[in-house]
């Protein structure tokens, strides 16, 4: 049994513990599938509407609220305090450095299925534009975290030409394919088709939310998930819990 306590958010009492990869509630004995961690934070300018969207209303246990002064700072705290199973809600897509990095390093080894209408697979020598929130999937990569041939990338298409070069070099798949047992599912909702969704970056050609909801119910039952790339609104807290139940969470 986890030492680790989180909100309920039904009974609102702090006594939600983690019993395995589940949680149950000692109040109210309501069980949930994963831990909530919220990352309020954008790495990148003009990003606060996307930092605020960490506080939408989701029905799962708040394990940790994360909100470092550094990404380093960020993704370290993210690691030390991530419940067994995670459901991270950002915030940019640096919120998922720190749940990957210490799910691959539980497991050994972690497969990462991206979802998100740009790559993240800059430098601060290839960005355009320098915001860190263009990099992560790239830092998991260049840190060792993860094998870029265990990394899926789908719904991208907004690449920058050296983004393309690295996809090509390093052979990540653009197409869902066989996965490993250990899969974090990192969704940046700017892959939905403008304007189902309040996101932060729409970009035209994407998935409606059913076809999103269907994608996520054919995935295996995930070690992790996160959220990112949104603004806060109603009827995105009504779609995030559609999907993270279609992940079985």
């Amino acid at each position: 049994m986890s030492a680790l306590r989180a909100r309920c958010p039904d009974c609102r009492t702090l006594t939600a513990v983690a019993i395995g990869p589940e949680y149950q509630c000692h109040a109210c004995g309501r069980e949930f599938g994963a831990g909530l961690v919220r990352v309020p934070r954008a790495w990148g300018d003009g990003g606060e509407s996307m930092a605020a969207a960490a506080h939408m209303s989701l029905p799962w246990p708040e394990a940790a609220v994360v909100d470092e002064e550094t990404l380093d700072a960020q993704t370290a705290a993210i690691a030390r305090g991530l419940p067994e199973r995670p459901l991270v809600l950002g915030g940019c897509c640096c919120a998922h450095i720190g749940a990957a990095r210490e799910l691959a390093r539980r497991h050994g080894r972690l497969a990462v299925v991206w979802i998100d209408a740009h790559g993240d697979l800059n430098t601060p020598a290839s960005s355009p534009s320098g915001n860190a929130w263009g990099m992560p999937l790239r830092m998991l990569i260049d840190h060792g975290d993860v094998d870029p041939k265990d990394v899926t990338l789908l719904g991208a298409r907004s690449l920058d030409p050296p983004e393309r070069a690295f996809i090509a070099a390093t052979g990540i798949r653009q197409e869902l394919g066989d996965l490993q047992d250990n899969v974090y599912v990192a969704l940046d909702l700017d892959v939905c088709e403008p304007p189902e969704l309040d996101v932060f970056m729409p970009e035209p050609g994407g998935l409606s939310a059913g076809e999103i909801e269907q994608l996520l119910a054919s995935f295996p039952l995930p070690v992790g998930a996160g959220f990112t790339g949104l603004l806060p609104s109603g009827r995105n807290e009504v779609a995030l819990a559609r999907f993270a139940r279609a992940l079985g969470l």
